[in-house]
């Protein structure tokens, strides 16, 4: 089905139950293609998607092997490794934000 925009304005809903059902719908300017109106869920039942973070990372991330899930003892060593790393470091650097909007309460705690 091939429609003009100007058209297709009244009949949105009807369109997209069309390309729903699988009938291709094409919507021109002045005589030319612009756009088709494409079902993005296979499932019209569940329009909702979902996202599968470790999906999408394994997509990205190639893994030649299947590691199988860390150890307690695995973990905690890795613990213990970040923890020692970190001992030496000063991560607090700068001003404490617990004062840091002092200025803006009187004596009492009131605002000013």
């Amino acid at each position: 089905m091939r429609i003009s925009i100007a058209e297709a304005e009244g009949q949105l809903a009807d369109l997209v139950k069309r390309a729903e059902q699988g009938e291709e719908v094409v919507l021109t300017q002045p005589g030319l293609s612009s756009v088709r109106l494409e079902v993005v869920s296979s499932s019209v039942e569940n329009p909702v998607e979902t996202y599968d973070a470790a999906a999408e990372l394994a997509k990205l991330v190639p893994t030649e092997t299947k590691r199988q899930p860390l150890s307690a003892e695995e973990k905690r060593k890795i613990f213990e490794e970040i923890r020692n790393r970190t001992l030496g470091k000063d991560l607090l650097q700068g001003t404490s934000a617990a004062r840091s909007q002092d200025f803006l309460y009187d004596e009492f705690g009131l605002p000013k």
